[in-house]
């Protein structure tokens, strides 16, 4: 039995700090372990700009603790009006590394997404042209799809289609959470990755309903979008995940929410997972058998996709069992972690 696990330092290819006072109590999280992160937008306002951007960026530089060199990869937010001049403005500027795609009223703070892809037409050609990537959410998120449904349909709806017009465009499908999912991003020809995150890997959507101990009751901090899925979903993306695949690479879409706003009539959509991410991916791969593909999957595929080079340093990790607090600092609140109260047999020491 493994008793140590070292690691190539890896990277986080999908993550939620927010900003202010909460983004300065979680960011340490992200920086013991991670030494880079795809940093969403989708703050209020959203980032659309390269100088909102260059602003976001040197706010998280300022919050970062002593002595880290974490580095936060930035990106634009798309909207109907993005232009392709903004486009290029964030190629050359070399700290954005994607444009993200919210179908408008997807998750949070997507108010302002996408309505219709032809209104992105010479954005999104803009970005095929100067080999930006393009970081898509991927649901469909009409009234009449069942929510359990809404990847699935995204596929044959959206992103076909524009693959079809844009067949060099990067993209990324970010947080997979389905079986046709995973099939698609592992067959489909042209470039395209996938992020998938730590709980969907661990938890199917009983997680939502179900106390460990079977009892019923709905569990807001479980609450995602994409939600969780069927068991059979979770087990293709475990497959996926430890396949070796270099399509598939982690992105743990940890997003912080305060306790009040979770645990509310409406709560936010949004798992906090940045406390213990890596743990809990080394415990996935490990129930997989497959703890020799974690540094892969953890630490070059993303990179290599993303043209950017692997890291130098490295993480190590024990078999050392500790218990997730009940809560953590978030501003002048708290905000509470996924699994709260459980046990996880990883822990990073070094």
């Amino acid at each position: 039995m493994t008793e140590r696990l070292t690691l190539t330092r890896p990277d986080d290819w999908h993550l939620h700090l927010r900003d202010g006072a909460p983004m300065a109590d979680v960011l340490p999280y992200t920086a013991r372990q991670f030494a880079r992160a795809i940093v969403m937008p989708n703050l209020k306002p959203p980032v659309t700009t390269v100088a909102q951007a260059a602003a976001y960026r040197q706010r998280i530089l300022a919050a970062r603790p002593p002595d880290s060199d974490f580095e936060p990869l930035m990106t634009l937010y798309l909207t109907d009006n993005t232009t392709a001049d903004e486009i290029r403005r964030a190629k050359e500027s070399g700290f954005v590394h994607g444009v993200k795609l919210y179908p408008a009223g997807a998750t949070t703070n997507s108010d302002a997404g996408v309505t219709d892809l032809a209104r992105c037409a010479r954005a999104l050609e803009a970005m095929q042209d100067v080999d930006l990537p393009l970081q898509v959410h991927g649901e469909v998120t009409r009234a009449e799809v069942d929510v359990f449904d809404r990847e699935a349909r995204f596929i044959d709806d959206v992103l076909e289609p524009l693959r079809r017009d844009f067949p060099a465009l990067r993209v990324v499908f970010e947080h997979i959470t389905t079986r046709q999912a995973a099939d698609y991003v592992r067959d489909a020809p042209g470039p395209i990755g996938a992020t998938i995150t730590a709980h969907h890997l661990l938890y199917n959507r009983n997680a939502l309903f179900l106390t460990p101990h079977g009892r019923a009751g709905v569990r807001p901090h479980y609450y995602c979008l994409p939600v969780l899925k069927r068991e059979p979903h979770r087990q293709a993306l475990v497959a996926a995940a430890t396949s070796g695949n270099p399509r598939f690479f982690l992105g743990t879409d940890s997003a912080p929410h305060p306790k009040g706003e979770k645990e509310s009539a409406c709560g936010c959509a949004g798992c906090f997972t940045a406390a213990s991410a890596l743990e809990m991916y080394a415990t996935v791969f490990e129930a997989a058998g497959a703890l020799d593909k974690l540094e892969a999957f953890a630490s070059f595929h993303g990179a290599d996709f993303y043209r950017l080079p692997r890291n130098r340093g490295t993480v190590t990790l024990a078999r050392e069992p500790w218990t997730l607090p009940s809560e953590l600092a978030f501003g002048d609140t708290a905000v509470v972690p996924l699994a709260a109260g459980e046990t996880l047999p990883w822990k990073i020491v070094a």
